[in-house]
């Protein structure tokens, strides 16, 4: 298996799991704003935007968990 850059031996540990919250994390917070915008533009129904919201928000919990959960693997990596 080949190591990208990011990815070296010297990393901190969760460092690839932190990465994937960030880009989660982004993403969701696009659909937010985005699915806010298209659906005023589309004339959509308001359960289309409560739709994009609630995918957001889950999206938003699953970067929390991962890094509370990369939070606790260096808690445990301290001792």
């Amino acid at each position: 298996m080949n190591k990208r850059d990011g990815d070296s031996d010297t990393s901190p540990p969760g460092a690839r799991q932190v990465r994937l919250a960030a880009y989660v994390m982004l993403a969701s917070a696009a659909l937010f704003f985005g699915g806010a915008w298209l659906s005023a533009q589309l004339g959509l129904a308001q359960r289309w935007a409560v739709i994009f919201d609630l995918v957001a928000m889950a999206g938003f919990a699953f970067a929390i968990i991962v890094l509370f959960q990369v939070w606790r693997l260096r808690q445990r990596q301290g001792d």
